[in-house]
């Protein structure tokens, strides 16, 4: 079992996505603890004593690779009133308190892997994709759905996955169309589904299913899967 540890940060960077999307990097005043891809960390905002309680605080997924241990990485949308404080109270040179790492969402090596990822959601899956390489014997894919094609965040790195990795394949999906641009063979217009990407999975049966975005996706893709007669003990689901 990983050994957690509570971490004073430095907010080095903040990245306006837009529609209320925001990825902070963080740096630690010491090496943070070792972590495994799709684990969490809790992020507070008011000062911690080490004599007192932890503060309120909320769970974020760690986005950056486990590898830098002297950086983290979170991306989050408002939503609450956690959030909205983030928003409105952080700024660079901000100092948090994290503590980490938790959580088991971790994705099995032993079988293919098909992602569903909604929003920022994609976070629990970005260490994961950054550890795949040539020699990856796995079969992933991805699919990666948004509001809008801006906030597909993670698409450059999802892209530089797909071109060092063979077995890797991604697809997107957004809600709505915000460029003039002409949609390529893995874009697709509409609203992230088991069945509009069903006949896309390979060996369908032989894979296990890894579900991260917000609660009401969760629940309806959870559904779809089991409707297709999936075994429950195939889907895993990032809930917190």
């Amino acid at each position: 079992m990983a050994v957690t540890a509570k971490v004073f940060c430095t907010v080095s960077q903040i990245i306006d996505h837009g529609g209320r999307v925001y990825t902070l990097e963080l740096f630690p005043e010491k090496q943070i603890p070792r972590f495994s891809p799709g684990q969490f960390l809790h992020l507070a905002i008011d000062a911690y004593d080490a004599t007192g309680f932890w503060p309120e605080s909320r769970v974020f997924s760690v986005a950056s690779s486990p590898v830098d241990r002297n950086c983290l990485r979170i991306t989050y949308s408002v939503v609450g009133r956690f959030t909205e404080r983030m928003e409105r109270e952080l700024r660079v040179g901000s100092k948090i308190w994290v503590k980490l790492p938790y959580g088991d969402f971790l994705i099995s090596r032993e079988r293919d892997a098909v992602l569903f990822a909604g929003g920022t959601g994609i976070t629990a899956f970005t260490a994961f994709l950054e550890s795949l390489s040539p020699e990856n014997s796995q079969r992933v894919t991805l699919f990666y759905g948004a509001k809008n094609s801006q906030l597909l965040i993670y698409r450059e790195l999802t892209e530089r996955i797909r071109q060092k990795s063979s077995l890797f394949r991604v697809f997107y999906f957004c809600e709505s169309q915000t460029e003039n641009r002409k949609l390529s063979a893995i874009d697709k217009l509409g609203r992230l589904s088991v069945s509009a990407v069903w006949q896309l999975i390979t060996e369908p049966y032989k894979s296990d299913y890894y579900l991260s975005g917000p609660p009401g996706m969760l629940k309806t893709i959870k559904q779809e899967l089991l409707d297709q007669s999936l075994p429950q003990d195939a889907i895993h689901i990032d809930a917190w």
